[in-house]
Protein backbone atom coordinates (compact mmCIF):
# COMPACT_ATOMS: atom_id res chain seq x y z
CA UNK A 1 0.00 0.00 0.00
CA UNK A 2 0.98 3.82 -0.81
CA UNK A 3 0.29 7.23 -0.72
CA UNK A 4 -1.29 9.21 -3.36
CA UNK A 5 1.02 10.79 -6.19
CA UNK A 6 1.68 13.64 -8.41
CA UNK A 7 4.11 15.29 -10.72
CA UNK A 8 6.58 17.49 -8.83
CA UNK A 9 6.13 20.15 -11.69
CA UNK A 10 4.20 20.54 -14.93
CA UNK A 11 5.86 19.55 -18.12
CA UNK A 12 4.69 20.04 -21.90
CA UNK A 13 5.05 18.15 -25.66
CA UNK A 14 4.10 18.73 -28.34
CA UNK A 15 3.27 16.49 -31.60
CA UNK A 16 0.58 15.18 -33.59
CA UNK A 17 -3.10 13.04 -33.21
CA UNK A 18 -2.57 9.08 -34.85
CA UNK A 19 -5.66 9.50 -36.56
CA UNK A 20 -6.23 13.20 -37.23
CA UNK A 21 -2.59 14.32 -37.76
CA UNK A 22 -3.33 17.18 -36.44
CA UNK A 23 -0.87 19.29 -34.57
CA UNK A 24 -1.46 19.24 -30.63
CA UNK A 25 0.51 20.23 -27.32
CA UNK A 26 0.07 18.58 -23.93
CA UNK A 27 0.65 19.89 -20.87
CA UNK A 28 1.00 17.04 -17.41
CA UNK A 29 0.29 19.80 -14.62
CA UNK A 30 0.27 18.50 -10.77
CA UNK A 31 -3.13 17.91 -8.82
CA UNK A 32 -4.53 17.43 -5.68
CA UNK A 33 -5.07 14.42 -3.94
CA UNK A 34 -8.06 13.15 -4.71
CA UNK A 35 -8.45 14.35 -8.32
CA UNK A 36 -7.91 11.37 -10.39
CA UNK A 37 -6.52 12.41 -13.93
CA UNK A 38 -8.79 15.03 -15.32
CA UNK A 39 -8.63 16.22 -19.42
CA UNK A 40 -8.21 20.22 -19.52
CA UNK A 41 -9.56 21.65 -22.89
CA UNK A 42 -7.44 24.61 -23.80
CA UNK A 43 -8.92 26.64 -26.82
CA UNK A 44 -8.15 30.07 -26.48
CA UNK A 45 -9.60 31.76 -23.32
CA UNK A 46 -12.03 28.77 -23.43
CA UNK A 47 -11.36 25.67 -20.66
CA UNK A 48 -13.64 22.79 -19.98
CA UNK A 49 -12.84 19.75 -18.08
CA UNK A 50 -13.26 15.70 -18.34
CA UNK A 51 -12.13 12.82 -15.38
CA UNK A 52 -10.81 9.75 -17.47
CA UNK A 53 -13.22 7.52 -16.08
CA UNK A 54 -15.44 4.63 -17.19
CA UNK A 55 -18.28 6.70 -17.24
CA UNK A 56 -16.64 9.62 -20.08
CA UNK A 57 -16.05 6.62 -22.17
CA UNK A 58 -17.22 6.51 -25.18
CA UNK A 59 -17.20 4.09 -28.54
CA UNK A 60 -14.76 4.83 -30.88
CA UNK A 61 -12.65 2.60 -33.32
CA UNK A 62 -9.04 2.02 -32.65
CA UNK A 63 -8.76 3.79 -29.76
CA UNK A 64 -9.95 4.88 -26.35
CA UNK A 65 -12.24 8.31 -25.99
CA UNK A 66 -13.89 9.86 -23.44
CA UNK A 67 -16.53 12.52 -24.10
CA UNK A 68 -18.59 15.04 -21.91
CA UNK A 69 -18.65 18.74 -21.02
CA UNK A 70 -18.06 20.28 -24.08
CA UNK A 71 -15.60 18.08 -25.43
CA UNK A 72 -14.06 14.77 -26.43
CA UNK A 73 -10.31 13.40 -26.61
CA UNK A 74 -9.22 10.64 -28.42
CA UNK A 75 -6.21 8.44 -28.53
CA UNK A 76 -5.91 8.80 -24.61
CA UNK A 77 -4.80 5.24 -23.88
CA UNK A 78 -0.88 5.90 -24.14
CA UNK A 79 -0.62 8.88 -22.07
CA UNK A 80 -2.92 7.07 -19.26
CA UNK A 81 -0.84 4.17 -19.08
CA UNK A 82 2.39 5.91 -18.67
CA UNK A 83 0.62 7.29 -15.82
CA UNK A 84 -0.93 4.36 -14.49
CA UNK A 85 2.24 2.30 -14.96
CA UNK A 86 4.14 4.80 -12.87
CA UNK A 87 1.99 5.18 -10.45
CA UNK A 88 0.52 8.49 -10.77
CA UNK A 89 -2.56 9.12 -9.45
CA UNK A 90 -3.18 12.74 -9.70
CA UNK A 91 -2.93 14.89 -12.59
CA UNK A 92 -4.43 17.65 -14.94
CA UNK A 93 -3.39 17.23 -18.84
CA UNK A 94 -3.79 20.06 -20.63
CA UNK A 95 -4.60 19.49 -24.41
CA UNK A 96 -5.13 22.14 -27.40
CA UNK A 97 -6.82 19.62 -29.52
CA UNK A 98 -9.40 16.55 -29.79
CA UNK A 99 -6.81 13.85 -29.60
CA UNK A 100 -3.42 12.88 -27.50
CA UNK A 101 -0.35 13.39 -29.36
CA UNK A 102 1.44 9.64 -30.86
CA UNK A 103 4.91 10.83 -30.04
CA UNK A 104 6.86 7.37 -30.84
CA UNK A 105 3.34 5.13 -30.96
CA UNK A 106 4.82 3.87 -27.57
CA UNK A 107 4.19 5.33 -23.80
CA UNK A 108 8.09 5.79 -23.58
CA UNK A 109 8.23 10.00 -24.40
CA UNK A 110 5.51 10.33 -21.47
CA UNK A 111 7.36 8.38 -19.29
CA UNK A 112 10.66 10.35 -19.75
CA UNK A 113 8.52 13.70 -19.68
CA UNK A 114 7.38 12.39 -15.95
CA UNK A 115 10.90 11.50 -14.83
CA UNK A 116 12.37 14.81 -16.15
CA UNK A 117 10.41 16.39 -13.62
CA UNK A 118 10.09 14.14 -10.91
CA UNK A 119 7.53 12.35 -9.03
CA UNK A 120 6.43 13.29 -5.75
CA UNK A 121 3.95 11.41 -2.65
CA UNK A 122 1.10 13.10 -1.27
CA UNK A 123 -0.30 13.03 2.56
CA UNK A 124 -3.25 10.94 1.12
CA UNK A 125 -3.57 6.91 0.85
CA UNK A 126 -3.80 5.40 -2.56
CA UNK A 127 -7.04 3.19 -2.83
CA UNK A 128 -6.90 -0.34 -3.94
CA UNK A 129 -9.63 -2.33 -5.20
CA UNK A 130 -9.29 -5.98 -4.75
CA UNK A 131 -11.10 -8.34 -6.60
CA UNK A 132 -12.67 -11.35 -4.75
CA UNK A 133 -14.28 -13.27 -7.51
CA UNK A 134 -13.69 -14.05 -10.65
CA UNK A 135 -15.21 -11.31 -13.52
CA UNK A 136 -15.01 -12.12 -17.24
CA UNK A 137 -16.76 -10.31 -20.46
CA UNK A 138 -15.72 -12.23 -23.82
CA UNK A 139 -17.12 -12.30 -27.71
CA UNK A 140 -16.27 -15.36 -29.72
CA UNK A 141 -12.98 -16.19 -28.93
CA UNK A 142 -11.94 -12.87 -27.68
CA UNK A 143 -11.84 -12.61 -23.86
CA UNK A 144 -10.42 -10.82 -20.32
CA UNK A 145 -10.86 -11.70 -17.15
CA UNK A 146 -9.95 -10.35 -13.95
CA UNK A 147 -9.71 -13.12 -10.66
CA UNK A 148 -8.11 -12.98 -7.39
CA UNK A 149 -4.36 -12.73 -6.85
CA UNK A 150 -2.46 -11.49 -3.68
CA UNK A 151 -0.66 -9.45 -6.36
CA UNK A 152 -1.27 -7.34 -9.64
CA UNK A 153 -0.63 -9.08 -12.50
CA UNK A 154 -1.19 -9.07 -16.87
CA UNK A 155 -1.25 -12.16 -18.55
CA UNK A 156 -1.78 -11.01 -22.56
CA UNK A 157 -1.89 -13.82 -24.84
CA UNK A 158 -2.29 -12.69 -29.05
CA UNK A 159 -2.41 -14.44 -32.29
CA UNK A 160 -2.59 -13.26 -36.07
CA UNK A 161 -1.85 -14.98 -38.97
CA UNK A 162 1.77 -13.07 -39.38
CA UNK A 163 5.09 -14.61 -39.06
CA UNK A 164 6.62 -12.42 -36.34
CA UNK A 165 3.56 -12.75 -34.61
CA UNK A 166 1.62 -15.96 -34.72
CA UNK A 167 0.99 -16.65 -30.96
CA UNK A 168 2.79 -14.90 -28.57
CA UNK A 169 1.87 -14.62 -24.76
CA UNK A 170 3.19 -11.78 -22.13
CA UNK A 171 3.03 -12.08 -18.11
CA UNK A 172 3.23 -8.36 -16.53
CA UNK A 173 3.76 -8.00 -12.75
CA UNK A 174 2.96 -4.54 -12.13
CA UNK A 175 5.45 -2.32 -11.02
CA UNK A 176 6.78 1.47 -12.16
CA UNK A 177 9.97 -0.47 -12.50
CA UNK A 178 9.10 -3.48 -14.58
CA UNK A 179 6.44 -0.66 -16.86
CA UNK A 180 9.30 1.33 -17.68
CA UNK A 181 11.22 -1.73 -18.52
CA UNK A 182 9.65 -3.90 -20.44
CA UNK A 183 5.89 -2.40 -21.23
CA UNK A 184 6.54 1.47 -22.10
CA UNK A 185 8.64 1.26 -25.59
CA UNK A 186 6.19 -1.01 -26.66
CA UNK A 187 5.15 0.63 -29.74
CA UNK A 188 1.61 0.10 -31.83
CA UNK A 189 1.36 -1.62 -34.52
CA UNK A 190 -0.49 -2.31 -37.80
CA UNK A 191 -0.29 -4.30 -41.08
CA UNK A 192 -0.09 -2.61 -44.47
CA UNK A 193 -2.81 -3.26 -45.65
CA UNK A 194 -5.05 -2.33 -43.05
CA UNK A 195 -2.80 0.92 -42.74
CA UNK A 196 -3.49 1.98 -46.38
CA UNK A 197 -7.73 1.07 -46.03
CA UNK A 198 -7.22 3.58 -42.53
CA UNK A 199 -5.82 6.22 -44.54
CA UNK A 200 -8.61 5.65 -47.50
CA UNK A 201 -11.06 6.14 -44.84
CA UNK A 202 -9.39 9.38 -43.43
CA UNK A 203 -8.61 7.65 -40.16
CA UNK A 204 -4.69 7.18 -39.49
CA UNK A 205 -3.94 10.52 -41.08
CA UNK A 206 -0.86 11.23 -38.23
CA UNK A 207 0.87 7.44 -38.82
CA UNK A 208 4.05 7.19 -40.26
CA UNK A 209 6.97 5.02 -40.03
CA UNK A 210 8.31 6.79 -37.09
CA UNK A 211 5.39 5.98 -34.61
CA UNK A 212 4.16 2.79 -36.23
CA UNK A 213 5.32 -0.38 -36.34
CA UNK A 214 4.07 -1.62 -40.17
CA UNK A 215 4.50 -5.45 -41.14
CA UNK A 216 4.50 -6.26 -44.78
CA UNK A 217 3.27 -9.64 -45.28
CA UNK A 218 6.36 -10.97 -44.22
CA UNK A 219 8.22 -8.41 -42.18
CA UNK A 220 9.00 -5.43 -40.71
CA UNK A 221 8.74 -2.41 -42.71
CA UNK A 222 10.63 0.07 -40.16
CA UNK A 223 14.33 0.49 -40.89
CA UNK A 224 14.88 0.30 -37.50
CA UNK A 225 13.00 -2.80 -37.04
CA UNK A 226 11.69 -4.10 -33.61
CA UNK A 227 12.50 -2.96 -29.77
CA UNK A 228 11.73 -6.25 -28.66
CA UNK A 229 10.90 -9.96 -30.50
CA UNK A 230 7.73 -9.73 -28.45
CA UNK A 231 6.55 -6.44 -29.29
CA UNK A 232 3.41 -6.35 -30.22
CA UNK A 233 1.67 -8.13 -27.15
CA UNK A 234 3.55 -5.84 -24.94
CA UNK A 235 1.97 -3.09 -26.72
CA UNK A 236 -1.37 -4.80 -26.12
CA UNK A 237 -0.77 -4.88 -22.22
CA UNK A 238 0.24 -0.91 -22.75
CA UNK A 239 -2.80 -0.55 -23.85
CA UNK A 240 -4.51 -2.60 -21.34
CA UNK A 241 -3.09 -0.68 -18.64
CA UNK A 242 -3.97 2.40 -20.02
CA UNK A 243 -7.95 1.75 -20.55
CA UNK A 244 -8.16 0.00 -17.49
CA UNK A 245 -6.73 3.14 -15.44
CA UNK A 246 -10.44 4.41 -16.38
CA UNK A 247 -11.60 2.45 -13.13
CA UNK A 248 -10.17 5.50 -11.34
CA UNK A 249 -7.94 3.34 -9.07
CA UNK A 250 -5.19 1.02 -8.35
CA UNK A 251 -6.08 -3.08 -8.61
CA UNK A 252 -4.88 -6.07 -6.94
CA UNK A 253 -5.97 -8.79 -8.98
CA UNK A 254 -4.93 -11.30 -12.13
CA UNK A 255 -5.71 -9.91 -15.67
CA UNK A 256 -6.08 -12.84 -18.30
CA UNK A 257 -6.63 -11.12 -22.03
CA UNK A 258 -7.17 -13.27 -25.28
CA UNK A 259 -6.95 -12.12 -28.40
CA UNK A 260 -8.30 -8.87 -26.37
CA UNK A 261 -8.96 -4.99 -27.33
CA UNK A 262 -9.88 -1.74 -25.95
CA UNK A 263 -13.75 -2.42 -26.27
CA UNK A 264 -13.23 -5.80 -24.00
CA UNK A 265 -10.95 -3.86 -21.80
CA UNK A 266 -13.45 -0.84 -21.19
CA UNK A 267 -16.33 -3.37 -20.85
CA UNK A 268 -14.34 -5.42 -18.64
CA UNK A 269 -13.80 -2.05 -16.48
CA UNK A 270 -18.05 -1.00 -16.38
CA UNK A 271 -18.58 -5.27 -15.00
CA UNK A 272 -16.02 -4.68 -12.28
CA UNK A 273 -18.30 -1.46 -11.19
CA UNK A 274 -21.39 -2.80 -11.72
CA UNK A 275 -20.16 -6.18 -9.17
CA UNK A 276 -19.62 -4.54 -6.27
CA UNK A 277 -19.92 -8.02 -4.09
CA UNK A 278 -17.05 -9.12 -6.37
CA UNK A 279 -14.33 -6.57 -4.85
CA UNK A 280 -13.46 -4.94 -1.90
CA UNK A 281 -11.95 -1.46 -1.23
CA UNK A 282 -8.23 -1.66 0.43
CA UNK A 283 -6.61 1.71 2.02
CA UNK A 284 -9.36 4.03 1.79
CA UNK A 285 -9.73 6.79 3.40
CA UNK A 286 -12.68 9.28 4.26
CA UNK A 287 -12.29 12.05 1.39
CA UNK A 288 -10.73 14.91 2.73
CA UNK A 289 -12.84 18.02 3.28
CA UNK A 290 -10.86 20.07 1.39
CA UNK A 291 -11.38 18.28 -1.75
CA UNK A 292 -14.48 18.06 -3.82
CA UNK A 293 -14.90 14.31 -3.90
CA UNK A 294 -13.87 13.32 -7.40
CA UNK A 295 -17.07 10.76 -9.26
CA UNK A 296 -14.70 7.86 -9.68
CA UNK A 297 -13.68 7.67 -5.93
CA UNK A 298 -17.44 8.62 -4.46
CA UNK A 299 -19.36 6.14 -6.54
CA UNK A 300 -16.31 2.77 -5.72
CA UNK A 301 -16.83 4.24 -1.29
CA UNK A 302 -20.55 4.03 -1.98
CA UNK A 303 -20.63 0.79 -3.15
CA UNK A 304 -18.55 -0.88 -0.79
CA UNK A 305 -20.39 0.75 2.32
CA UNK A 306 -23.36 -0.57 0.49
CA UNK A 307 -22.12 -3.65 0.10
CA UNK A 308 -20.61 -3.36 3.90
CA UNK A 309 -23.79 -2.70 5.21
CA UNK A 310 -25.83 -5.50 3.93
Amino acid sequence: MRNQQTLAAAVTCSGVGLHSGQPVAMTLRPAPPDTGVVFVNRKGDATASLLASIEHCVPTELCTAINGNGFQVKTIEHVLSALAGLEIDNVYIDVTGSEVPVMDGSAAPFVHLIQSVGVIAQDRKQPFLKITAPIEVSEGSRRVRIEPSATSRITYTIHYEHPLIKTQTYVHDCSAHSFEKQIAEARTFGFLHEVQALWARGLGQGGTMDNTVVLSKDGVMNQSGLRFLNEFVRHKILDLIGDFSLLGMSFIGHIIAERSGHALHTRLVRQILEQPEKWVLLNMEPLAEETRPVAHIARLRSSSVALQAS
